[in-house]
Formats: structure tokens, C-alpha cells, sequence
């Protein structure tokens, strides 16, 4: 069965221009968007081998959604000048990479790849999107599948229900029940995932909830209702188009040659020496180590251990006079879930030099826990600090533990580093899980 891989560019695009800061050439010119985008690129046709492949950006303008919905993507800001400068030259390495680029004026990257991706399949073809949004896992059947580089995530059919909760063919009315924030596309006011999944598990469809709307009760209910008139509206934007005029044909999706001569002139001006080099025939890496400096930590076997747990305001005053003191501290947290929005807090750890480290716990209920310090009276202990900019934080997916804090009042401040997002700018074909990265 031949493959068709297909990139989520725009997508991509920003991922990469935030993951990556403040890496440009000696001239100042700013390379963060176009590294990060390429080293994913080069990544991908080795873990993906495909007979077709094609990187899908957003076209310039306005689309048909911008006709149904005039506040469609009205809350996005402009796009940065620093990354807007690198947009011309990213997609000029694409194409001299070999990988064939498209863009369709009227339509979104997402339509694109849909269209393609539903064609590939009635020829018999398997699919592989490579994406990091939600939206397109309305697209996964039997021969499609999504790939998530930065996560290492994978979604087949299973994957969807187990992650969303719905299959993929009840992704679009789910998306529809709670909205989009990101694209300014209201969904039922106070309905939540849970809420519609069980809604969904229990009338099947959206068409189903809508006809037994006078049954639901309580003040969610009242708001479905009060936003019936809405919903079709909504599912169309959020629809996903497959049936766009396309430019070419997925025959003319074989990967091209490179452009050497191409790509020499932008590694060059763009000063990534190690690929720079591998054109020439020189030996290769995965990382543009002269760009991108590693750090240097003692052998893990050299570093003396000393770990303890939290249990008396004493000795939670005296980690956060180390932790207020210290330069850069390493903090996680310990919960009921990996859903950041229904996660409780179970635990905070934190660390200010290898091999030394706390562990705080506020929520264990088994047979002969320890007594505890109460939840909410160590989070307002350790607010001033968690919320500082001046205190320099770093996790392994700080991004989930911000939610967390969140959910009881705290903005985390002072995100300095993350692991993860770190690990996925220097090897983004491998996993990013802590026992991956120790290994």
C-alpha cells in the first residue's frame, strides 16, 4: 500500500517560532521558525517513508469561514515581524529540499490536507498527517492516521476515543458542544469536554442532543438551547472542507530532488555549518550544534543524593528560603490526571541542584499516609515565589503544570526552561518522555 505523507506547515510554523527564541544569524537576522520547521522536515521522511508527501501552508487572505463568520480568527494578534521576515526564505528551502509545497487561496492548510487526505484513501492509499491540532483528528479512519512530532503522539481511531473520549466521526459535533477559542468560534456556553462527551455518549449525535435539547435540564441546558440557532453555524466552520479544487494531483507528490545549489546559499546566509556541510559531503548530525550551544552537567554517578519529603511548616519554610535564593529551580507536579483542566493536586517537587530535591505532599489518601500539610495552605506559601518573574523555573511539560496551578488561582511566572520543548528543538524524530531522555 503506497503513502501519502502530508505537513501541517502552518501549524508548524508558529510551533516552531515559539519553541525555539532568539536564535538568529551573526547579521541578527532571525532563523528560530526556519531551523525548527526544516529540522522536522529532514526528520520526517525518515521515520515516514512515503511515495507522496507535500508541507501545506495557510494561503494569504481570506477564506470562506471569513464570509460565514466575519469574528472568525478575530482574536489571533498580527503575525510577529520576526517571523513574518522568515516565512519567504522557509518555504524557499522546503521546495529545494525536495518536498512539494501548497497553497490554496480561499481554503485553510486544514482543507488541503483534508481533501487530500480523502482522496488518497478512496485510491487505496495510506495517510499520514503530521499535525499538532485537535481539528484534523476529524479526518483519522482506518487509513488515516495523525503524528504529533513534538509529542511523539500517535492517533489512530482508538487513539482519538481514548484521548477525546468521542471516535473521530463524533469530533466535529464535540468540537461544535464546546467551541474554539482559538479560532473565535463559540461553542455552548459552559459546556465543557465532559459535558459533551457525555452528551454525546448518551443521544449519539449532535442532531440527537439537538431534538432532546427541552430534556436537559439545569442551567447548562437552558444554554443549549438559548444557542441552538447558532450550532449549525458553528459546525460548518469547524468542518473540515474535502472537496477543494486542488492545483495537482497526488501523482505529482513524489518528493523532487534537492536543490543543492539552493540550499547552500540559504544554509549559508542562515549559518547552519552542519548542514552546510553535509551538502558538501561531509559527515552528518541531527542538530546544528554550532547554532545551538548544549549544556555541560556532571556524570550523574559523580553527584551525591539527597532527597526528602515535606511534612511540618518548618520544613516547608526552609525549601522556599532555598528556593527564593537559589538561581534556577527544577519544580513538577504530581496529580490525578493527565487532563490539565480536571487534574488535582496531589504532590509539588522541587529541586536547586542535582541530586537534592523535595517532594511535597498534599493529597495522598491511602492506608498509612503520612499526615499532610493542607493543599491550599502550602499553594499560598509558595505563591509569592511561583508566581515571580524573577525566580527562574524549569519542568518537563511546564505547560500542563501552569494549568494545574492555575485551576487553584496561581499564574506561574518565571518559565525559564522546559525539558520537553527542548528536547523536541534538538531531536524532534525522537521521544520526549523523561525515561527517554535520561536514556
Amino acid at each position: 500500500m503506497k503513502t501519502l505523507l502530508l505537513v501541517d506547515g502552518s501549524s508548524y510554523l508558529y510551533r516552531a517560532f515559539h519553541a525555539i527564541r532568539d536564535l538568529s544569524n551573526s547579521r541578527g537576522e532571525p532563523t528560530n521558525a526556519i531551523y525548527g520547521v526544516l529540522n522536522m522536515l529532514r526528520r520526517l521522511h525518515k521515520d515516514y517513508p512515503a511515495e507522496y508527501s507535500a508541507c501545506v501552508f495557510d494561503a494569504k487572505g481570506k477564506t470562506f469561514r471569513d464570509d460565514l463568520y466575519p469574528q472568525y480568527k478575530a482574536n489571533r494578534p498580527s503575525m510577529p515581524d520576526e517571523l513574518a521576515s522568515q516565512i519567504g526564505p522557509l518555504k524557499e528551502a522546503i521546495v529545494a529540499m525536495g518536498w512539494p509545497l501548497i497553497e490554496v487561496s480561499g481554503v485553510e492548510a486544514d482543507d488541503v490536507i483534508g481533501t487530500l487526505a480523502r482522496q488518497a484513501e478512496q485510491a487505496g492509499m495510506r495517510v499520514v498527517i503530521s499535525t499538532g491540532d485537535k481539528d484534523i483528528t476529524q479526518l483519522v479512519t482506518q487509513q488515516i492516521t495523525l503524528v504529533n512530532t513534538m509529542s511523539n503522539e500517535k492517533l489512530d481511531i482508538a487513539g482519538v476515543e481514548q484521548k477525546f473520549g468521542v471516535p473521530p466521526e463524533r469530533i466535529i459535533d464535540y468540537l461544535t458542544l464546546i467551541g474554539d477559542a482559538v479560532d473565535n468560534v463559540p461553542g455552548v456556553p459552559k459546556v465543557g469536554p465532559k459535558t459533551a462527551v457525555k452528551w454525546l455518549t448518551q443521544y449519539g449525535t449532535l442532531d440527537n442532543i439537538v431534538k432532546n435539547a427541552q430534556d436537559i435540564g439545569g442551567a447548562v441546558g437552558e444554554n443549549l438551547r438559548q444557542s441552538l440557532d447558532w450550532l449549525p453555524q458553528a459546525k460548518q466552520l469547524l468542518t473540515i472542507k474535502c472537496d477543494v479544487e486542488l492545483p495537482l494531483r497526488i501523482e505529482e507528490l513524489a518528493p523532487q530532488a534537492q536543490d543543492v545549489a539552493t540550499l547552500a546559499t540559504l544554509f549559508d546566509r542562515f549559518e547552519f555549518k552542519t548542514w552546510r556541510r553535509e551538502l558538501d559531503g561531509g559527515s552528518s548530525t541531527d542538530v546544528a550544534t554550532e547554532t545551538i550551544p548544549a549544556a555541560v552537567a556532571p556524570p550523574l554517578a559523580a553527584v551525591p543524593r539527597h532527597y526528602e519529603t515535606v511534612l511540618t511548616e518548618a520544613a516547608l519554610d526552609e525549601w522556599i528560603k532555598r528556593i527564593e535564593a537559589a538561581v534556577l529551580t527544577a519544580v513538577d507536579t504530581e496529580t490525578t490526571s493527565l487532563d490539565p483542566l480536571t487534574a488535582e493536586l496531589v504532590g509539588i517537587s522541587l529541586a536547586v541542584e542535582a541530586g537534592h530535591a523535595t517532594y511535597i505532599p498534599v493529597g495522598h489518601v491511602y492506608a498509612g499516609a503520612p499526615d499532610q500539610l493542607p493543599r491550599l495552605r502550602v499553594l499560598e506559601k509558595l505563591r509569592p515565589w511561583l508566581e515571580s518573574d524573577k525566580h527562574a523555573k524549569l519542568g518537563q511539560h511546564i505547560k500542563y503544570d501552569t494549568h494545574v496551578f492555575a485551576n487553584y488561582g496561581i499564574t506561574l511566572r518565571g518559565i525559564a526552561h522546559d525539558t520537553l520543548l527542548e528536547s523536541y528543538v534538538l531531536e524532534s524524530h525522537q521521544r520526549h518522555d523523561m525515561d527517554s531522555m535520561s536514556q
